[in-house]
């Protein structure tokens, strides 16, 4: 058994302690890493025989219905929670073998992306900006660099900081569509356009947070501030954007391939941002009751929004349904108006709505079962988009068996899966995907705020293998925003068309039709 308690050094205290970190807080961290990866007891994939609801036309009027009367009310209290703090580096990756010395390149040189690249390069967003840079600093077009093969001086105009520096860019600031009015919209402000046609209040207001890089804090809130108000008058709202930074607190250790603490050059311990579960200290920060969730690269352009705000509409408006009936449950229970049939009822919603089936043991007498179901439904509540799976990588829903025989539904990554044979057929029969759609209750019904730390599963901390200088080493991520972070909310998932999942990884993904406004 390895020993789970680090041999810090002093200084790596008191190194600690300056970024936030305390020893308690390393040695878990430690631990985690020694102990290795947690896989959790999945049952089964979710799917529409148990698990993901499907709501039919003629229920879904009702759903939207009760969104726009809590959003257009006086007590309405809702956010747009977009976490953008990733870069757009991974987005150009095809293209960084270009910014060599060699400044003629024939097509044959190319890669096959390379020229489907130049080939299209009128078609993306940001082909003005960049044709005004390369007359600016080469003194000639974007047309004329082509035909003398120049490719590689397009690429540093568009990646390097000679040019526009789209490389060292957070993806919300990069053009991803264009208008025939001559708009030109990022990630961020399609961002922006979609608060306003999903949480705007009686009184116009639409609140917007976006997680930023604290090195592009004064470029991210530059871009917004510079297109806010045309979008205001557009759109007749008032927007009230907020910002914040992934704290060092939650940066996390990492192993060398010896198991060791791995240090950098100068002694000092290794620390790593900590994945998009470190958002959870960001999420807390929020003053509103309702928040809904959304990744920075999944936009539309105007003539596919429709089913975007329908479908953000329906989860809010279901969200806010369960939560009436949780409240009005939570209620009878801490004021005493309870029977049997009410605790078969409730035995019986926590069943059908959150797949949560209680334990034997857990049923043990009146009261008991009382307190259990009453700390089952005193939870944060989070609605789930769920589309079909077409081989998109990433995580989906499952029913989870939990320590004490509990089960509920989860979020799941591939790498939360052993090898064995049993546990991949259960990932391989998965049949939907998960866009990064959430609408989400952080209030309980009293009106306390719920203290989301208390919620995380840590045991579903990620383990990763990555490289740092050439070295490789075994990294710590947090449990993910909606994966372990969420562990212990009480989930439901919904079913929604695959037009709402337009992700942009890289930049060719800007070709696809969903993302061609000039040409739709």
């Amino acid at each position: 058994m390895p020993n789970m308690i680090a041999p810090f050094t002093e200084s790596d205290i008191t190194y600690l302690e300056h970024c936030g970190i305390t020893l308690e807080e390393a040695n878990r961290q430690y631990g985690i890493l020694q102990k290795g990866a947690f896989y959790p007891s999945v049952v089964k994939a979710a799917s529409l025989e148990y698990g993901i609801m499907k709501v039919s036309e003629s229920e879904m009027g009702s759903y939207l219905e009760k969104w726009d009367s809590y959003r257009e009310s006086d007590h309405a209290s809702i956010c747009k929670f977009v976490p953008a703090s990733g870069a757009a580096s991974r987005m150009f990756r095809d293209f960084f073998s270009l910014l060599d010395k060699k400044v003629s390149y024939t097509v044959d040189d190319l890669t096959a992306v390379q020229k489907q690249f130049f080939d299209h390069i009128g078609a993306f967003a940001f082909y003005k900006e960049l044709n005004e840079t390369c007359l600016r600093n080469e003194w000639t077009s974007i047309s004329r660099l082509l035909n003398s093969g120049k490719y590689s001086t397009i690429i540093q105009n568009l990646l390097t900081s000679y040019g526009l520096d789209y490389a060292h860019l957070p993806k919300g600031l990069i053009p991803f569509h264009s208008y025939p009015n001559g708009e030109i919209r990022t990630a961020a402000l399609e961002h922006l356009v979609e608060g306003a046609l999903t949480c705007k209040g009686i009184d116009g207001k639409v609140q917007v947070h976006f997680t930023i890089p604290s090195d592009k804090r004064e470029a991210f809130i530059g871009h917004i501030d510079r297109h806010k108000e045309y979008l205001e008058d557009e759109l007749g709202v008032y927007f009230e954007v907020s910002y914040s930074e992934q704290s060092s607190s939650t940066d996390t250790l990492s192993l060398d391939n010896q198991g060791n603490l791995f240090r950098k050059t100068d002694g000092t311990l290794l620390l790593r941002p900590g994945g998009h579960g470190a958002l959870l200290k960001n999420l807390m920060e929020l003053k509103s009751d309702i928040v809904l969730i959304k990744n920075i690269d999944n936009v539309s352009p105007d003539f596919l929004k429709g089913n975007t705000i329908t479908y953000t509409k329906l989860l809010g408006g279901i969200l806010l349904a369960v939560q009436e009936k949780v409240f009005s449950y939570l209620e009878r229970i801490d004021s005493g108006r309870t029977s049997r049939s009410l605790t078969e009822e409730m035995l019986s919603f926590l069943r059908e709505v959150f797949c949560i089936e209680l334990s034997p043991n857990e049923l043990v007498g009146d009261k008991e079962t009382l307190e259990r179901i009453f700390a089952k439904l005193n939870r944060p509540l989070r609605v789930c988009a769920m589309v079909h799976n077409e081989g998109e990588p990433g995580g989906g829903p499952f029913v989870v068996k939990e320590a004490g025989g509990t089960t509920s539904l989860q979020i799941l990554e591939s790498s939360q899966f052993s090898q064995d044979e049993a546990s991949q057929e259960v990932f391989s029969s998965g049949a939907y995907f998960n866009p990064v759609l959430l609408a989400c209750s952080l209030t309980g019904y009293s009106g306390n705020r719920f203290n989301l730390k208390d919620y995380v599963n840590s045991n579903l901390a990620f383990l990763t293998k990555k490289s740092y200088e050439g070295k490789e080493i075994t990294s710590l991520e947090h449990p993910g925003l909606w994966n372990g972070s969420m562990d212990r909310w009480n989930t439901i998932f919904v079913e929604v068309p695959k037009s709402l999942f337009t992700p942009v990884k890289g930049v060719m993904d800007l070709l696809r039709p969903e993302h061609q406004t000039l040409y739709s």
